[in-house]
């Protein structure tokens, strides 16, 4: 690869940075996204058809979910996070990642096992048994340990750097590292049984009730806008700009969207808990925080969709920019959907229905998991110094099979979910529930059939990206017409 391939990437062939550690967290993330796109799908099937849970203690879907969850939000999108932040934090500090390639391997393996410990004890059954079957406090106690060190490491970069001025994508980067910590540590406090004469493999969490449900939530929401969102953000004020060859729309706009976004997000988790145990003060307080939240989510929207002006059209030849662009339009359309939902009149209808499935995954398949792809797509020419991906036509189909397959997924499940709570609070003439709740679960039959096939053709997709990336590791260039030039009938033979 020539010096001037390598400096338009914006490294040379001496790289001052440790770019070793990031690659592995490239690859890990691509393993752990199809797993666990897999055990989506597997229990989307499961749903649809129950003989797929085979009469066996660890392929249920009760055991199997929260595999799918955390492989997702966990294994894949936090490779993801730990692999982005650590090439964002030395490219915008010019400086070499604190603790060298030691410390950041401790923490790509250190991570890995906490990724191990956590779903095989899904499996078994080896959880604390709250509602988000949070691992055992050994898994959380290791975990913490690997944080530290992964905020040691990013927070040390960005101490040694060698310009004043501290990128925003860095701001969203620490806010992530920072509060995600806070969130372990105060929902998962425990006491291990071994003390009452138990066992070193269970514990007891130290909330109950409504205690319980309000700190669950408190973590559980925060997760969503620290880790699926802040997170990500910081990925898009650094990939999109780059992609796009153009400079972030407003850096004071930025800057807003950022203060804003962290004050107001912390507060928003009891709409969770509406018409529940919960105080009604708090409800409300969720409710009103989530509206005012919807102001600074678009502000962050506008600003990554607008920094394509004067270049819309790559949108026409570079399928990698249509995915970090339709990911930040997939953005908007979940941080209005969200607020939405917190209205007490509106939580009313969807509340415990399959619309919040349908939100959740607009948000994660559409918002994060297509801003990883752009990233992962960007970075592996890069890191690899190859000069350019295997085949953008392959990163084409990718992008169109995975759209389909979000876009029948979430409208499946607003479609069932809709349905359900209206089936749910329908009365007769005599004033009795009209359906019984086992015939909402039959009505549900085609929409979920129609979910779990949208959930295979994204997992199709992701298998199109990890052979494309594959082929590109190995130096591979398929030959093929240039992206988005017409084929003559020449051509075509």
């Amino acid at each position: 690869m020539t010096e001037a391939t390598l400096a338009i990437h914006g490294q040379s062939s001496t790289s001052p940075y440790v770019d070793d550690v990031i690659r592995k967290f490239v690859v890990a993330a691509v393993f752990w996204g199809i797993v666990g796109f897999l055990m989506g799908d597997f229990i989307a099937w499961q749903l649809a058809f129950p003989v797929l849970n085979f009469d066996l203690p660890w392929t249920t879907f009760s055991r199997i979910r929260p595999v799918h969850t955390s492989a997702v939000i966990f294994a894949f999108g936090g490779n993801v996070l730990l692999g982005t932040s650590f090439y964002v934090v030395q490219r915008t500090c010019r400086a070499s990642l604190f603790g060298g390639a030691a410390l950041g391997n401790f923490i790509f393996w250190g991570y890995q096992l906490f990724i191990v410990l956590a779903a095989s004890g899904y499996v078994m059954g080896i959880t604390q048994g709250r509602e988000y079957a949070e691992p055992e406090w050994y898994t959380d106690l290791w975990l913490t340990i690997v944080w530290v060190a992964y905020l040691l490491a990013f927070s040390g970069t960005l101490y040694k750097r060698q310009v004043s001025h501290i990128y925003v994508a860095n701001w969203f980067y620490i806010s992530f590292i920072i509060t995600v910590a806070m969130l372990h540590l105060g929902n998962n406090l425990a006491v291990p049984t071994i003390i009452f004469g138990g066992t070193w493999w269970k514990s007891y969490s130290l909330y109950s009730g409504v205690q319980d449900a309000m700190t669950q939530w408190w973590y559980g929401h925060n997760a969503v806008g620290f880790f699926l969102t802040a997170g990500f953000l910081a990925i898009m004020y650094y990939f999109v700009p780059k992609r796009a060859e153009r400079p972030v729309y407003s850096y004071r706009l930025s800057i807003v969207h950022f203060w804003a976004l962290i004050f107001t997000y912390i507060w928003a988790g009891p709409h969770h808990l509406h018409y529940t145990a919960l105080p009604d003060w708090a409800q409300t307080l969720g409710m009103t925080f989530s509206v005012i939240l919807w102001m600074p989510s678009w502000g962050g929207m506008i600003n990554g969709l607008m920094t394509l002006s004067g270049a819309w059209d790559k949108l026409r030849t570079d399928p990698v920019i249509r995915f970090l662009v339709t990911s930040v339009a997939f953005y908007g359309m979940s941080t209005f959907e969200g607020p939405m939902m917190s209205i007490k009149a509106v939580n009313s209808l969807s509340h415990y229905t399959d619309w919040g499935i349908g939100h959740v995954h607009s948000g994660s398949l559409g918002w994060v998991a297509f801003v990883s792809f752009g990233a992962l797509y960007y970075l592996v020419p890069v890191l690899w110094q190859r000069k350019q991906l295997y085949s953008m036509r392959l990163v084409s189909y990718h992008f169109w099979i995975a759209t389909i397959g979000v876009v029948l997924y979430i409208t499946a499940m607003w479609i069932s979910g809709i349905m359900q709570g209206l089936m749910w609070r329908a009365y007769d003439s005599m004033g009795f529930l009209q359906y019984s709740f086992v015939e909402t679960v039959a009505a549900m039959h085609p929409y979920y059939v129609i979910r779990a096939t949208g959930g295979a053709l994204f997992l199709t997709g992701a298998l199109i990206m990890a052979y494309n990336m594959y082929r590109t590791i190995k130096g591979d260039v398929r030959t093929e017409v240039p992206y988005g030039t017409p084929v003559t009938a020449a051509a075509r033979g």
